[in-house]
C-alpha cells in the first residue's frame, strides 16, 4: 500500500494539469541579470517559467545534441553567432510578424527565425588623465600606431571579443584583420580574462586605452561618478563600434510555442526593453523606450554602428582559430 501511494504520488507530480501554462528557457543570459524580469514576466502573464542557465556556447551544444528530444521551448542567447549556428540547423521556427517588425532589420535574423533582445556596443575605453579626447583614434585601425605601443588592453580570450573579431572579419576581410591582431600584440598589447579587469586596469595605470563592452564602465560609473575611466565611440560606421546582441528564438520541437511568442514579446515590450536599458545598462532595440541618459538614442545608435549581417556571426571555430594563429590563444 505504502508503495502504490508512492507510485501515485510521483505520476501525480510529474503530470502537467491540463490547464497549467508553463515555458522552457535554455538561458544563456545569466540569471542574475535576467531573473528578475523573468519572475515579472511570471507573474503578469501566469505562465510557470522553468529556466536552464548557462554559457551560450554550450547551450548550444546541448541543443543541437538533444536535437528532437530537447525540452527547450526558447533559446535566449547572449550573442548572435549561437543563434545563427542553430537557424543554419533549421532548428527554429519563424516567429510571428508581429514579433519581427518590432526590430529593425541589423537587429534579427534574415529569415525571421529569432529576434534580438537588447545590444552590447563596443567601445574605446581611455584614461581622460592621461589621453586628451581630441587626440584619441578616430578607428579601431588607428591602434596599430606606435604611440599606442604598451598602452592598449584587450580580451581575447572573452566571448564578446571573438564575436568581435567575426565582425571585423564580416566587414573587412580575414587577411586586413589577422594584420591587425598581429601588429597591436606586437606593440604590446596586454590581455586580459575579461571587460572589468581592462577598466580598473585603466584606472589603475596600467593601460591608457581599452576595447570593450559598453555597459562596464556604466556599472562603474554608478558607484563611483568619479571612478577616473571615460569611453567613447569611434567614426560613424567603424568596425569598432560593432553592436553585438543578446536575442531569441523559439525551438522547432517546442511544446509551448503560444507561451514562448509571449514572452519573446514581453522581451520586446517597452517595460521589457526599459529593463534592459535602466537595470543592466544595455541597449534596447525598439524605439521608443524610456530613455537612460547614459545611453545613445536608438536612431543615433544605428547611425554609428556598422553594417554586419549578423546571420554571419556563426563562424567561432573560424575565429579561435585566427586568434591562436597570432599567437593569442
Amino acid at each position: 500500500m505504502f508503495k502504490i501511494g508512492i507510485t501515485l504520488l510521483i505520476v501525480t507530480a510529474l503530470v502537467k494539469p491540463l490547464d497549467a501554462q508553463e515555458l522552457i528557457i535554455y538561458s544563456g543570459r545569466s540569471k542574475s541579470l535576467v531573473e528578475p524580469l523573468i519572475q515579472e514576466f511570471e507573474q503578469q502573464s501566469g505562465i510557470r517559467v522553468r529556466v536552464r542557465y548557462g554559457d551560450t556556447s554550450q547551450l548550444a551544444v546541448a541543443l543541437l545534441e538533444e536535437g528532437r528530444r530537447s525540452p527547450a521551448d526558447v533559446f535566449w542567447a547572449q550573442d548572435g553567432g549561437a543563434l545563427g549556428v542553430l537557424s543554419n540547423r533549421n532548428m527554429f521556427t519563424t516567429l510571428p510578424q508581429s514579433l519581427i517588425d518590432k526590430t529593425p532589420e541589423l537587429f534579427r535574423s534574415g529569415d525571421g527565425t529569432w529576434v534580438a533582445t537588447s545590444g552590447r556596443a563596443r567601445v574605446l575605453a581611455y584614461a581622460p588623465a592621461r589621453v586628451d579626447a581630441d587626440r584619441l583614434p578616430e578607428s579601431i585601425y588607428d591602434l596599430t600606431d606606435p604611440k599606442w605601443s604598451n598602452r592598449i588592453g584587450w580580451a581575447p580570450q572573452n566571448a564578446s571579443f571573438q564575436t568581435f573579431v567575426s565582425a571585423m572579419v564580416e566587414l573587412d576581410g580575414r587577411e586586413k584583420v589577422k594584420e591587425w591582431l598581429g601588429t597591436i600584440r606586437a606593440n604590446g598589447a596586454k590581455s586580459y580574462r575579461s571587460n572589468v579587469p581592462i577598466i580598473q586596469a585603466i584606472a589603475a595605470n596600467e593601460i591608457d586605452l581599452g576595447i570593450t563592452n559598453h555597459y562596464y564602465l556604466i556599472r562603474f560609473k554608478q558607484s563611483d561618478e568619479n571612478f577616473p575611466v571615460e569611453q567613447t565611440f569611434l567614426r560613424a560606421g567603424d568596425p569598432g563600434n560593432f553592436v553585438n546582441v543578446a536575442g531569441a528564438g523559439i525551438l522547432t520541437t517546442a511544446s509551448n510555442k503560444d507561451e514562448a511568442e509571449h514572452f519573446i514579446g514581453f522581451l520586446l515590450s517597452p517595460r521589457g526593453q526599459e529593463f534592459f536599458a535602466n537595470e543592466v545598462y544595455e541597449y534596447p532595440v525598439i524605439d521608443p523606450v524610456t530613455p537612460n541618459p547614459a545611453l545613445l538614442p536608438l536612431p543615433e545608435l544605428l547611425e554609428i554602428m556598422p553594417q554586419v549581417n549578423i546571420d554571419q556571426l556563426d563562424t567561432l571555430d573560424e575565429t579561435l582559430r585566427l586568434l591562436r594563429e597570432v599567437g593569442l590563444l
